[in-house]
């Protein structure tokens, strides 16, 4: 992506992010409670149209297309950012519900396993 004068890297990155595309007292929306809900771009909800509305299923818990459909689309998923961090495997990819989540299942199963009085 070639960046022009007319455009800067921010506008660029905006256009992918519907919500974004308003005006809040005459200013252009930005928003920075990231922490408790981010925004999210064109593809992912693209993406979640195209499952709620073709294959919404439970994932890894049935015997029928749907089920088979949503799990192959899930481990592919799982696949694709393996590749992009250039993990050893898709099984290190891991899915929570957020950054909360994933840092106590890492204190709770490996650091009271692991960790002992003095560590740091």
């Amino acid at each position: 992506m070639m960046l022009t004068q007319e455009k800067t890297l921010a506008e660029i990155v905006r256009q992918d992010f519907p919500i974004l595309h308003q005006e809040v007292n005459g200013h252009p929306l930005v928003y920075l409670d990231n922490a408790a809900t981010s925004q999210k771009p064109l593809a992912v909800l693209n993406a979640l149209q195209d499952y709620y509305q073709n294959y919404n299923s439970n994932v890894h818990r049935g015997v029928h297309a749907l089920s088979a459909k949503a799990t192959d689309t899930y481990e592919a998923a799982r696949l694709k950012v393996a590749q992009f961090i250039k993990a050893k495997s898709y099984k290190e990819i891991v899915y929570t519900r957020n950054a909360s989540e994933a840092i106590n299942i890492v204190a709770y199963s490996w650091g009271l396993n692991t960790l002992k009085t003095g560590d740091e």
